[in-house]
């Protein structure tokens, strides 16, 4: 099966519409979908929750989404990189759902297992725990975590076949794995694309089965999101 699409913009077309649930993979700009994103502000759509790790930062990844207010809610772990988010959860104008970083990216598994819910440690005694259910095991208090899903998922790999078995390049691998799994729809936006049967099973980090759509992106950006360099002296 051929999974690969013309373009960003057409993987997207038929599928997204108001008030869907995206989970976008990346940590800060590594990683990101950067062609996709542009793509699903391209669309217009609004009214969208989105599941990632961060929020992009001012006018890069899901910063470009913040700012034209296509997201209405999103489900993070780290946002410090933002002042636009800043200024429109601080207006009411965003709702916010702030997740240990471990437990989002368990949430994602879980919910692309198959599993509804699971117990952690992680949050016990803090406001992450307001409102959960409290269970003690082996003398232990843990807080029960609802897992996630999104209708559709957006993530970079490295290189793919045309099945959609991808290859990840480094710590860009990042959420992308299990922000695939809980899409609905998953589509994968990579450097490299080759045929059926040229990657090396032993080296493939995510199978095709999760990967609807594939498109390249042969020169993305990959803009640093810091840059600190050492002062003359």
């Amino acid at each position: 099966m051929n999974k690969v699409v013309a373009s960003a913009h057409d993987a997207l077309a038929d599928i997204a519409v108001n008030n869907q649930t995206f989970a976008v993979g990346g940590f800060g700009l590594c990683g990101i979908p950067e062609a996709l994103i542009q793509a699903l502000k391209d669309t217009g759509v609004t009214g969208l929750t989105c599941i990632s790790n961060n929020a992009g930062i001012d006018g890069f990844g899901l910063g470009l989404l913040l700012e034209t207010k296509q997201i209405k809610k999103m489900i993070s772990s780290y946002v410090g990189e933002n002042k636009e988010f800043e200024r429109q959860y601080l207006n009411g104008e965003l709702e916010v759902e702030l997740t240990p970083q471990g437990t989002l990216a368990e949430k994602l598994r879980a919910g692309g297992a198959g599993i509804p819910a699971f117990f952690t440690q992680t949050g016990v005694g803090t406001l992450i725990a307001e409102g959960k259910e409290l269970r003690e095991f082996d003398g232990k208090e843990y807080i029960l975590e609802k897992s996630l899903t999104a209708d559709i998922a957006l993530v970079k790999a490295y290189k793919a076949d045309k099945a959609g078995n991808l290859i990840f390049r480094k710590t860009a691998q990042n959420f992308n794995p299990v922000c695939a799994m809980a899409g609905k729809i998953s589509i994968a936006e990579v450097e490299e694309i080759v045929e059926i049967g040229d990657l090396d099973p032993d080296e493939i980090h995510l199978p095709g089965i999760y990967i609807n759509r594939i498109v390249l992106n042969a020169h993305p950006e990959k803009r640093i999101e810091q840059m600190t360099l050492k002062t003359e002296v």
